[in-house]
């Protein structure tokens, strides 16, 4: 049985073998958006690790042990569990796999991002809690998907669990290995309005570099909001931005914006409504309201991620 499976064969039916960012991404693949090509390594390569390494015992018992009142328990724990993970050694069939779709890519650089079994859901959304390796290279690749399976036991994701009652029931993790889009623009959307939850506004914010620049919080955004289908821009936020991040010489780093650069409006007013058009298209595939994280490089629209907003 094969343990990694291409964004082309996976739908949102698929939450239970690669996650909820996995089966998204495989969903808006099959739906014609724009999204970077990739793959996911399925839940079952994570279960037959545990099983393989007799880590998973470990993990069990270790869990047990959690007050998660405690904090310095929680810490204490997931220290410990992650360092099983780590010491663990990679099962050989699978890492030959996860080289072999690597190499289909034809990309030299791919974004590695956990996708939870638990997550996106509209009520248990994971966002957040879980971690994602940008600029990942051959070399690094196992290591980094260890790291995304390990990343289900860190501090937040453990009070996660228990603040969500998942404790008892089994969360398993996918992990989604993605071409890596140099973004010189990047950000997020929200196909209804946020904050006046108005079904008819959608608001878009953008940043230069990496979008992981605005997911942590580092950088304040610019903010777009466009009337739907109407398509005009209604109002625009321009914010001043000091610091992005990029890749550089192998290494992903945070680089100062030269000073012309850092009071401009970071997407163009086309490049707004062309954007809005691609959220639209996707808000009306799901027929929810969406959170959707974007790319813009070369001229072009990439979607990397896409979820329902699960605060209307």
């Amino acid at each position: 049985m094969g343990f990694t499976k291409n964004f082309k064969r996976l739908s949102k039916n698929d939450i239970a073998i690669v996650g909820g960012k996995g089966a998204s991404l495989g969903e808006l693949t099959q739906a014609k958006i724009p999204v970077p090509p990739g793959f996911v390594v399925l839940t079952s390569a994570f279960d037959r690790f545990l099983d393989e390494s007799d880590v998973g015992v470990e993990i069990e018992s270790l869990l047990h042990q959690v007050n998660h009142k405690d904090v310095n328990s929680v810490e204490r724990v997931s220290v410990e569990i992650r360092s099983l993970i780590d010491n663990a050694e990679f099962p050989q069939d699978i890492g030959k796999e996860i080289e072999n779709e690597f190499s289909k890519l034809d990309s030299e650089y791919v974004a590695v991002r956990s996708s939870a079994t638990a997550e996106d859901s509209k009520i248990a959304s994971w966002a957040g809690e879980l971690e994602s390796y940008l600029n990942t290279s051959k070399v690094k690749l196992l290591e980094n998907v260890k790291r995304c399976w390990s990343s289900l036991f860190t501090p937040r994701a453990i009070f996660y669990r228990f603040e969500k009652q998942l404790h008892q029931s089994k969360v398993s993790v996918g992990v989604v290995v993605q071409s890596m889009i140099q973004s010189e623009v990047s950000g997020i959307c929200f196909t209804v309005h946020p904050v006046t939850k108005d079904y008819d506004q959608m608001v878009i914010e953008a940043g230069l570099g990496l979008g992981e620049a605005i997911v942590s919080g580092r950088i304040t955004p610019d903010m777009y909001v466009v009337l739907k289908q109407k398509w005009e821009i209604l109002d625009k936020n321009i914010n001043q931005q000091h610091m992005m991040i990029i890749r550089k010489n192998e290494e992903t780093i945070e680089e100062e914006v030269s000073k012309t650069e850092q009071e401009k409006q970071k997407l163009a007013d086309n490049h707004i409504l062309e954007l809005a058009k691609i959220c639209q298209n996707i808000e009306e595939h799901y027929k929810h309201p969406q959170d959707i994280e974007w790319a813009f490089a070369k001229e072009e629209f990439f979607i990397v991620q896409s979820r329902p907003i699960t605060t209307l």
